[in-house]
């Protein structure tokens, strides 16, 4: 499929995504024109997509959608957000980070299964609506409850969010096969004796192959999202870690300034010998005392 790769004047589109609410209309309108468009890209893709086929839908000119959107590559942006608000991220009062991530996460994957060009629409300079921006908002909130640093929440909520869009890409291709060419996924790959006849010099597929490792593939969305969860997991646990040894074995001694060993348990220590120990308690008494 080829992607979308036109760009939207960015000032343009931005008034449009975030303006004040149109007013219900009976006639044409820019929402009709969003839903029109969004019908035709679910349909036939986003490559299929064009302001004439949209215009045919009210019968109409392409001439007169220019009235409420400059272009195709507008259009886009506003067909993104649409669908992001189709149903909102409900509550997440009592969830945990991981839940919170993966409810998240299924959310977006349902989008994109009902609307398999999202991730031909995706791009780094993708501007994002209010509805998009409320989902992105709601993650990074509940992966803030991981304890982890700003930046590494941040970086977590585009790690989860950036393996759905890979799940997605691929299911999306194999979409678009089955419906371009009328075959389906499972066909075309037993139809090709010729190219598992030259299989046999690779002993690692042999071997797997033979243990059934093919006869039920597991879920790559599902596989994937917990593998990716249970790496946040270990990156959480790994810095709790961290500071546990900090607390118990570093730090230095606050008299002599010494590296601190720790003793392998027990509560921090704050000197590296008795004598430092001795000599701070002396302080003590003495800054305590002042007139002796």
């Amino acid at each position: 499929m080829t992607e979308d790769d036109s760009q939207p004047d960015p000032e343009r589109a931005i008034e449009l995504l975030w303006g004040a609410p149109e007013p219900e209309r009976t006639g044409l309108s820019l929402g009709r024109v969003v839903a029109a468009a969004i019908e035709v890209a679910d349909a036939e893709g986003l490559a299929a997509l064009s302001m004439r086929k949209v215009a045919e839908r009210f019968g109409t000119t392409t001439m007169s959608l220019y009235r409420y959107v400059p272009g195709k590559a507008e259009l886009v942006e506003l067909m993104r957000d649409a669908v992001y608000g189709e149903f909102p991220m409900a509550s997440s009062a009592g969830l945990d980070w991981r839940a919170g991530l993966e409810r998240w996460a299924r959310r977006a994957w349902e989008l994109h299964r009902r609307h398999p060009w999202l991730v031909h629409s995706a791009g780094t300079r993708r501007l994002p609506g209010p509805n998009i921006m409320a989902g992105y908002d709601h993650a990074l909130d509940v992966a803030s409850r991981s304890g982890l640093a700003p930046a590494q929440v941040i970086a977590v909520v585009n790690l989860v969010g950036g393996f759905v869009e890979s799940v997605a890409r691929q299911a999306g291709e194999t979409v678009e096969l089955q419906r371009s060419t009328g075959v389906s996924h499972e066909r075309w790959w037993s139809e090709r004796e010729s190219l598992f006849e030259r299989l046999d010099g690779y002993p690692a597929l042999e071997r797997l192959w033979k243990d059934g490792g093919m006869d039920a593939p597991l879920d790559p969305f599902e596989f994937g999202l917990q593998r990716t969860l249970d790496g946040v997991r270990m990156l959480i646990d790994g810095q709790g870690s961290e500071v546990m040894r900090d607390e118990i074995e570093g730090g230095e001694c606050v008299v002599c300034g010494k590296p601190l060993d720790g003793g392998g348990r027990g509560r921090p220590r704050d000197y590296c010998s008795r004598a430092c120990q001795q000599r701070a308690y002396r302080r003590r008494q003495a800054e305590s005392s002042p007139g002796e």
